[in-house]
């Protein structure tokens, strides 16, 4: 594949579903070459060409798992042959597990701390250095209102959310002189498959999420999208090192 001469390149870690699906295709509208990553090839590919296929625009599905430093660098890679560059780098990739405290498995910690943290500093580490070659290039982490608030059963789920939240702040201050925006949203009680996996399965679940939240609905992972296209985009042109809640006003 040759380069290609977009105006803008943005990657999305864990774009073939949910919220990283929604933000791909809101980019991909935006006219944003994309490149969909996702642990499965095949799938990653697939959301890669309905993208294309649906908004006329260049992109490439890429694969691997955040939390091994070797795949990150073979996919960053991959990108660079399809595009040469980033200007636009969503870091969503994650996963959850919940359980009171002392009840979660050991190897369910570690894998919520290498996937969510320590793969989203990878990803940075990695991507950065075609972020360096992008123009007026932004980077949007995934947090998560349970990181910003806490929450009972979610101690290491929100811990390295928490930790996310860090690493876009400090990442702000570094990259900042060289002309690198870095931000993060964190989502509150948006619908998709992760709600349910919060433990708010069922009509009287779902309808005290809404209850807890001021505007009175769930929201939905276009909302999110919303929210980071904003933030990678010319209108958030001095805007850095924040964490954006988009919850409904959930969060004080």
């Amino acid at each position: 594949m040759s380069p290609s001469p977009v105006e803008r390149v943005a990657l999305v870690t864990g774009a073939t579903r949910g919220i990283g699906y929604a933000v791909a295709e809101r980019l991909a509208a935006d006219g944003y070459a994309v490149a969909v990553h996702g642990t499965d090839a095949g799938r990653a590919a697939e959301v890669a060409g309905k993208l294309a296929a649906e908004h006329g625009v260049p992109t490439v599905g890429v694969a691997g798992d955040v939390a091994d430093p070797t795949a990150v660098a073979a996919f960053t890679r991959d990108v660079f042959t399809a595009f040469r560059r980033l200007d636009a780098l969503v870091v969503n990739a994650g996963t959850h597990a919940a359980a009171p405290l002392g009840m979660l498995a050991d190897d369910a910690v570690a894998r919520l701390f290498a996937v969510n943290a320590v793969g989203a500093a990878h990803t940075l580490q990695h991507a950065g250095r075609l972020l360096r070659r992008g123009k007026a290039p932004a980077a949007v982490l995934l947090a998560s209102v349970v990181g910003e608030r806490g929450a009972a059963n979610q101690v290491a789920y929100a811990a390295s959310k928490a930790a996310v939240a860090g690493l876009a702040r400090a990442a702000a201050k570094e990259w900042g002189p060289a002309g690198i925006r870095v931000n993060a949203v964190a989502p509150g009680f948006i619908d998709t498959d992760m709600l349910g996996m919060l433990g708010t399965l069922g009509e009287a679940g779902r309808a005290a999420t809404v209850a807890a939240t001021p505007l009175g609905r769930l929201g939905t992972a276009r909302d999110v999208a919303g929210a980071v296209a904003f933030l990678v985009g010319p209108d958030a042109s001095f805007i850095t090192g924040q964490i954006l809640g988009v919850d409904g006003g959930v969060t004080p």
